[in-house]
């Protein structure tokens, strides 16, 4: 005869297995999920300075500041797995010290429920534009695209580019003024 611990130990971990298995079929589910849409994405306002990065070497460095306007629909994307997005604004741009450069300059989190039509105008980045030099004066091609994490139940976490995105120039030249 088994004992009361013994019975209540059997339970528990057929209840542990039978749910471990329900989850694992819940993440197949959606496990071939594309999560795809399109970001339209444009500069407003474009300008560059050479400041100086007390937080390095105190050596004046490139601070790029932009303004930009999004616009995507990322309630597609949400089904009943889906918990949250992490969406992110990533520049990506070349120097001649660095063959890939990638800053994140926006982002934002949606949960299940709220909102997911993103229709931003003249927004400002949430982080600095910091080179870790001097190349984005006249840089001919910096590339902006949106991105975003899709945040499981159940699941791995999976990271998707959007399709659509916006490249544009820095100037030539520093500007002097106050960024507004």
């Amino acid at each position: 005869m088994h004992t009361f611990l013994t019975r209540g130990n059997a339970l528990l971990t057929f209840t542990l297995s039978v749910l471990a298995g329900l989850t694992f079929f819940c993440f197949l589910s959606t496990a071939l999920n594309a999560y795809s849409a399109t970001a339209n994405i444009d500069t407003v306002k474009v300008l560059v300075k050479n400041v100086p990065d007390y937080s390095a070497q105190k050596e004046k460095q490139d601070l790029g500041y932009l303004m930009f306007d999004l616009q995507a629909d990322l309630n597609p994307l949400f089904n009943w797995n889906a918990k949250q997005l992490f969406v992110f604004l990533i520049a990506e741009y070349e120097t001649t010290d660095n063959k890939l450069n990638q800053v994140v300059l926006w982002d934002k989190i949606i949960q299940r429920g709220e909102n997911a039509n993103l229709d931003m105008k003249n927004m400002n980045t949430n982080y600095y534009f910091w080179d870790d030099g001097n190349g984005l004066r006249g840089n001919p091609n910096v590339t902006l695209t949106l991105s975003w994490n899709v945040v499981p139940n159940a699941g791995t976490l999976s990271i998707v580019r959007g399709s659509g995105s916006h490249s544009f120039s820095f100037p030539n030249e520093y500007t002097n003024v106050r960024a507004q």
